[in-house]
């Protein structure tokens, strides 16, 4: 093993699900900092949707209404940063 490699680790289905639920009531940083595992494996949990394979959707679905699907994110995120891109050579222009 390679210095300063941690092994690999592996988490059973219902610590994923719990790591999960925690997270979408304190936030994923929170949540992975009390338990001790990297934010991107609790974010990777949350966005392939463990909890729903073991709590039959209860967590990852509907918790937080306010939550629009990841598609809808990245094309507002696309579009922004071709505005962005825009006011910039605007701004070089002017």
């Amino acid at each position: 093993m390679k210095e300063g490699r941690l092994p690999k680790r592996q988490y059973t289905e219902e610590f994923k699900a719990e790591a999960v639920r925690l997270a979408a009531s304190v936030g994923g940083h929170e949540a992975a900092r009390r338990l001790g595992v990297p934010v991107a494996t609790v974010g990777n949990w949350s966005r392939r949707g463990v909890a729903s394979a073991t709590t039959g959707g209860t967590v990852a679905s509907g918790d937080s209404p306010a939550r629009r699907p990841v598609s809808e994110l990245e094309a507002e995120n696309s579009r922004l940063r071709r505005e962005l891109a825009e006011a910039k050579l605007d701004v070089e222009i002017l």
